[in-house]
């Protein structure tokens, strides 16, 4: 492997997104209006939830939370790339480049495990609803959110902290529009394969056991709604799961393949297109998928334009 400037002080070169010529300008534009629908549509969701007193529930106390997630996760990527593609730059300090890692690597897990819960809601609010009020406490609720946080905090930290004490060789490339730890690596000039089985085992943590317990969550659900035999239940369960496995799937399949995947296995162009759907679409589509599908939601908007 090529050696070279090994200190820690070095910037960082990111390729970017945008490669292709005469459509840079166009890319630009697309990420652009992405940004800012994703912008207006999770803080709209945050306000409506918040003013609107039929919203005040341990699923929509839930939702806020993904909300915010998504607006943090957007903008720890797209401002920078924007701001590189306008003053035509591609550099990010060192210092930089580990914190937005790091950020990245929060919001993600934090993403991840909130989605989890959100079943573990629903599930609890139809295959036990008399026991609903005691499970789903306020109290409850905001001990998984504090969890989410914390443990995902702590993952993302000692990866950080890990792959930035790393040497670093050569012109530090990152083929990649932003820095993420499986696009950094192919950079260090140390044999990394046994530290690839953590970022393995963490993303089996992480990602794959919520997204398993979404599954095993929504087919419990299934089976016990269409025992009830009710038309009306049968379509409002089928509506919640459906929009929320919608999300969950675009996430956690996307995710997996890039935290999953040996290092031989992964691929610039293709790791940057995945990156764009869980980083960018997912945090456009969340509101609109949970409040278009959602007439409670849709109910609170109409009172509160009036």
């Amino acid at each position: 492997m090529e050696t070279g400037n090994h200190s820690c002080g070095t910037d960082f070169t990111l390729v970017g997104l945008f490669q292709y010529g005469h459509m840079d300008t166009f890319l630009f534009t697309v990420i652009t209006l992405l940004f800012a629908v994703a912008l207006i549509g999770n803080i709209t969701l945050v306000h409506l939830i918040r003013l609107d007193q039929t919203l005040h529930t341990p699923m929509y106390f839930l939702l806020n939370q993904l909300s915010i997630i998504d607006m943090m996760y957007i903008s720890t990527t797209v401002p920078k790339m924007a701001a590189n593609f306008l003053l035509d730059t591609k550099t990010i300090s060192f210092l930089g480049c580990a914190i937005q890692a790091s950020v990245f690597l929060t919001l993600g897990g934090s993403e991840a495990l909130l989605l989890g819960f959100m079943s573990y809601d629903r599930y609890i609010a139809i295959c036990q609803p008399l026991h609903y009020p005691v499970l789903m406490s306020r109290k409850i609720c905001c001990s998984l959110v504090a969890g989410t946080w914390s443990s995902s905090s702590i993952n993302a930290l000692v990866h950080t902290v890990y792959v930035f004490q790393l040497p670093f060789c050569g012109t530090r490339i990152v083929n990649h529009f932003f820095c993420e730890v499986p696009s950094l690596l192919p950079l260090v000039c140390e044999d990394t394969s046994q530290y690839e089985h953590t970022v393995l085992l963490s993303g089996l943590v992480i990602l794959l056991l919520p997204f398993l317990a979404i599954l095993a969550s929504y087919a419990r659900v299934l089976v016990v709604v269409f025992r009830m035999g009710s038309g009306k239940g049968q379509s409002i369960a089928v509506s919640t799961c459906s929009s929320h496995l919608t999300v969950a799937s675009l996430f956690y399949v996307t995710t997996l393949s890039t935290y999953t995947q040996p290092q031989s296995m992964h691929s610039p162009g293709r790791d940057k297109v995945v990156a764009v759907l869980y980083s960018i679409i997912t945090p456009v589509l969340n509101p609109f998928i949970y409040s278009l599908r959602n007439k409670e939601v849709m109910g609170a908007l109409r009172r509160h334009m009036g």
